[in-house]
């Protein structure tokens, strides 16, 4: 009888380990295929400005994602804090008061303008796009483009 508690513990020992074993192989082949792409590491808006210190106050990040029908023009905004886009599809201008444009496609990125008075113009295709806010609570996300 006690030989086979003996064998039952080795056996158990045996099944045990070599689930962690496995565990570990899962988790190192998981980290192996683990890829990491930076889309946008930057200190200025698309305009060349230097963005400014961030609000003071709580920090509140948004995030949101928008939906332009093709050949629409958004009305003139701005951005009181520094904010970012990503073009998940189409194709959209960019364009400031002042004439400075760009022209973003899929997955292309846009640092936005903060204090500038801009808006955008879809293609001929919807533009859908994913637009990270860095402000404080409370703070509007944009404003009128005087």
């Amino acid at each position: 009888m006690n030989r086979f508690f003996i064998v039952c513990a080795i056996a158990a020992q045996c099944w045990v380990g070599s689930a962690v074993a496995a565990d570990a192989l899962q988790t190192k082949q998981a980290a192996n295929s683990v890829k990491v792409e930076t889309l946008m590491k930057t200190a200025q808006s698309w305009d060349g400005v230097n963005y400014r210190a961030y609000p003071s106050g709580q920090p509140e990040l948004s995030i949101l994602k928008i939906i332009i029908p093709p050949k629409t023009t958004l009305p003139w905004h701005t951005h009181p804090m520094p904010n970012a886009a990503y073009v998940v599809r189409g194709h959209l201008t960019v364009e400031t008061k002042s004439g400075q444009t760009l022209s973003l496609h899929q997955g292309e990125t846009l640092p936005e303008t903060v204090d500038t008075v801009h808006r955008g113009t879809s293609g001929p295709e919807t533009v859908e796009l994913i637009v990270f806010y860095a402000g404080v609570e409370g703070q509007p996300l944009n404003g009128p483009g005087h």
